[in-house]
């Protein structure tokens, strides 16, 4: 699948090696596109000239940008050309005073509003960076957890979780977006209180 990726920090250079890894035609941009052209020199992909062409050419996009200081600004930005797109929300949007900013929403939902033709889809937010291109623990694999409203891209979305090696979960509506964020705000809390080696990754085990 052709895959944009806004975003060239932590999450969105791990999510280009692991996705290119497993096959995928990876394309970055960031808000410095030298930057962006600086880590797909290193990973061997496709840096973009903006992040309209990075989308515009692509089947899926990731947002893997934060939410708070840009969300919305790229939102607005990709719109003209985000019609029909499956747009994979990898945002999480917690604040300086580790809360969670979208006061009853969440960030994935907030993005369906910005982009009302998108098809956006909440996925790759609860795991850290450093485990995004390491799907098991041993013999365990971690677990990939997916929410959105439109059923063919989820579906989609959970497929790419799978190439990489990871469990996809399906968590349901796009609202479920809420829970997986806090998720991932537990995650941070408990790595900063108990001095962790932010690597912890959910695994529901059933």
């Amino acid at each position: 699948m052709k895959i944009a990726i806004i975003g060239a920090g932590n999450v969105g250079k791990a999510l280009s090696r692991s996705l290119s890894k497993a096959g995928h035609q990876v394309t970055l941009s960031a808000a410095h596109q030298e930057h962006a052209s600086e880590v797909a020199d290193d990973l061997g992909i496709t840096a973009a000239s903006s992040n309209l062409q990075a989308v515009k050419e692509s089947d899926a996009v990731v947002l893997a940008v934060p939410f708070s200081g840009a969300g919305e600004e790229v939102a607005h930005e990709i719109a003209p050309v985000a019609d029909g797109k499956i747009v994979i929300d990898a945002t999480n949007p917690i604040g300086p005073d580790l809360k969670l900013v979208t006061e009853g929403s969440s960030a994935a939902e907030m993005f369906q509003r910005w982009l009302p033709k998108a098809k956006v889809v909440k996925a790759f937010n609860t795991m850290f960076a450093s485990r995004q291109g390491q799907p098991t623990d041993g013999d365990v694999q971690l677990d990939g957890f997916v929410a959105g409203d439109d059923q063919e891209a989820k579906r989609k979305v959970m497929a790419i979780i799978d190439s990489l090696g990871l469990r996809p979960i399906d968590a349901g509506e796009l609202a479920s977006a809420r829970v997986l964020e806090g998720m991932a705000l537990l995650n941070i809390k408990l790595q900063i209180a108990n001095g962790w080696a932010w690597r912890s990754a959910w695994k529901l085990v059933d």
